[in-house]
């Protein structure tokens, strides 16, 4: 089975996710669940609810009436909102940091809705579990795959019966609401609408996918860089576009990227269900540092897969491909979405 912790990470609050409701958050906020860094720690840092953790952590739960052959102290959980809607291929629950106060069983289950429901009305769905209860170990990372071929737009953490855990990343694969993208210009390179990186040069630096995220990057960590190269060639990465399109504008993105920017920039593109030749987009364009660029595209055909060119290395931090779906490309965003609708 290819590694699912390749695929974005729907659940990351740097893609759009949140942490909406939980049981319980005594010693430590459930937003922690899905920061984008790896948990940190401090030991011997201590608040006012005792040591600090990089986690969500619950209170302990204790047997009612103090009647230990009976426990019915129920479970702690917490209720995530995927910040791109997809099907998921693989958990992980991570419990870093947390060696005496791990919770040792845990499950994940997952739901679809429709439009913004409330906390109540999630609570009312029909829930999936797509991970069963499983046992955990303190200060590891636990993967779970999973076989659950529907798109899903929330998940639910469940710990048995408290404690603590770091971080959860929920993986897979985009599937955009065809509804918001089709009969308007959108960004075909945008991971949100469904786009992907199927190869590149170099990442020595940080992942590819980067520069598919919304937003501008907050540092230069958070795009694509390469490292310094000692030969006559040059770093490229190509994109799988949301949907067959025709773009119409490329915007290359070097946003706190002020020493290690490429000097220059070209984009190609491929159609990839006729010859699958490239063909130029934008020739070989100067940039700068530390800024974005835009640049209109005239003519451009029908496009599946566009190559970003950078000489000789160096890094960028967005790509952005405006265009218009084609009838082709607005049917194909249709029929994925029905195919996992469920």
């Amino acid at each position: 089975m290819a590694d699912f912790t390749a695929l974005p990470d729907l659940a990351v609050r740097s893609l759009g996710g949140s942490v909406p409701a939980a049981s319980d958050e005594s010693f430590a906020e459930r937003e922690n669940l899905i920061n984008p860094w790896a948990a940190e720690h401090r030991a011997a840092t201590f608040g006012r609810k005792g040591q600090v953790y990089d986690g969500w952590e619950t209170a302990r739960r204790r047997p009612s009436a103090l009647d230990l052959a009976v426990d019915d102290r129920g479970h702690d959980w917490a209720l995530i909102r995927l910040g791109l809607p997809g099907v998921i291929r693989g958990v992980v629950v991570d419990t870093a940091w947390f060696r005496g106060n791990f919770p040792p069983y845990a499950s994940v289950e997952a739901c679809a809705a429709e439009g913004y429901p409330s906390v109540t009305e999630l609570a009312a769905r029909d829930w999936t579990e797509i991970v069963p209860r499983g046992p955990l170990r303190g200060d590891a990372r636990h993967r779970f795959p999973v076989e659950a071929p529907r798109r899903f737009t929330h998940v639910r953490l469940n710990i048995f019966p408290d404690g603590g855990v770091a971080r959860l990343r929920v993986h897979g694969e985009v599937i955009p609401d065809p509804r918001l993208l089709t009969g308007l210009t959108v960004d075909l390179a945008a991971l949100e609408n469904g786009a992907r990186v199927t190869g590149c040069s170099n990442l020595f630096y940080s992942r590819p996918e980067n520069i598919l995220a919304p937003g501008l990057p907050r540092d230069q960590a958070e795009g694509w860089e390469t490292a310094r190269r000692r030969d006559d060639g040059n770093d490229w990465v190509v994109v799988e576009l949301a949907a067959p399109g025709v773009p119409r504008l490329v915007e290359i993105d070097t946003t706190h990227l002020k020493f290690n920017a490429p000097g220059w920039a070209a984009l190609s593109g491929q159609d990839a269900r006729t010859s699958g030749e490239w063909t130029p987009v934008l020739p070989p364009t100067r940039i700068q540092p530390d800024g974005r660029h835009r640049f209109r595209l005239h003519p451009a055909p029908e496009l599946t897969h566009v190559r970003l060119d950078i000489y000789p290395d160096g890094g960028i931090g967005r790509l952005r491909v405006w265009g218009d779906l084609t009838e082709a490309g607005e049917r194909a965003l249709h029929d994925r979405w029905t195919a996992f609708a469920g």
